[in-house]
């Protein structure tokens, strides 16, 4: 097991941490603000919720387990004999990430069929990226993370071809005042999720020991956020905006 130094130890375990309180935050305020939109945009916003609600449960996770690997002794960081497991992080996309495509989906609303299939292929493609990357990731050498990276990245092109092509021709079908708000939230998933592979490469840039360990948690961390918490304030607004523009009378609509 990799040993990392205090700073190390310190930086990743104020990130978790931050995460996690953000996490949680989010869910609270996703699921409270249900009320402000029309319902037909609320399916929306608990799915968004339910995505930062099991995020903060894993983070938790990850929290914890990174407490009960490392432990500091007379100055030095030094390993408990507890192996730190990251599958938690796996575990969390292979639930999200799905997810994450889906509410995108909802809020547009699209036809029931278009809403149906659409939701499926992109989530079906999202589960086979978590699952082909999760061999490279707990993988000790270079060339196998590099085979099932190259594999991972298959249906990521395919979810990104469907967020610029398919979507993309159905933002014309949104309200004046939301289109620019799609728009915004297409690109931040798309530049969120580019971020993974980046981080997923840190071994490459031959970083070693306690340095790739720390540039692996803080950068996931980072993407996660971004994805995650990000990406369900603009669902809201997106919905906020598309409520207000398909019922202007509603006073209980709020931006």
């Amino acid at each position: 097991m990799d040993i990392v130094t205090p700073f190390q130890f310190s930086l990743v375990y104020n990130a978790l941490s931050f995460t996690f309180a953000t996490m949680g935050a989010a869910t609270l305020f996703l699921w409270l603000s249900r009320s402000q939109v029309a319902p037909a945009y609320r399916t929306a916003l608990t799915i968004s919720g339910l995505v930062t609600a099991i995020a903060a449960y894993h983070y938790f996770r990850i929290f914890d387990s990174w407490t009960a690997a490392y432990q500091l002794k007379d100055g030095l960081i030094t390993a408990t004999g507890f192996a730190f497991n990251d599958a938690y992080r796996y575990v969390d996309w292979l639930l999200t990430v799905p997810l994450l495509l889906i509410e995108l989906v909802l809020v547009m609303r699209l036809s029931a069929e278009e809403t149906m299939s659409k939701s499926i292929r992109l989530g079906a493609a999202a589960a086979l990226m978590i699952v082909l990357g999760y061999p490279g990731e707990i993988a000790t050498d270079i060339p196998t993370r590099a085979l099932w990276g190259t594999l991972s990245s298959i249906p990521f092109v395919y979810i990104v071809y469907e967020l610029f092509s398919g979507l993309g021709r159905s933002i014309a079908q949104q309200p004046a005042n939301a289109q620019g708000l799609v728009r915004k939230a297409r690109l931040l998933t798309f530049a969120s999720w580019g971020f993974y592979p980046i981080v997923y490469m840190a071994p490459y840039a031959g970083l070693k020991g306690g340095t790739v360990v720390t540039t692996i948690q803080i950068g996931y961390t980072i993407a996660d956020i971004v994805a995650k918490a990000g990406l369900g304030i603009l669902i809201f607004l997106i919905a906020v905006r598309k409520s207000a523009a398909e019922d202007p009378e509603n006073t209980a609509i709020t931006v």
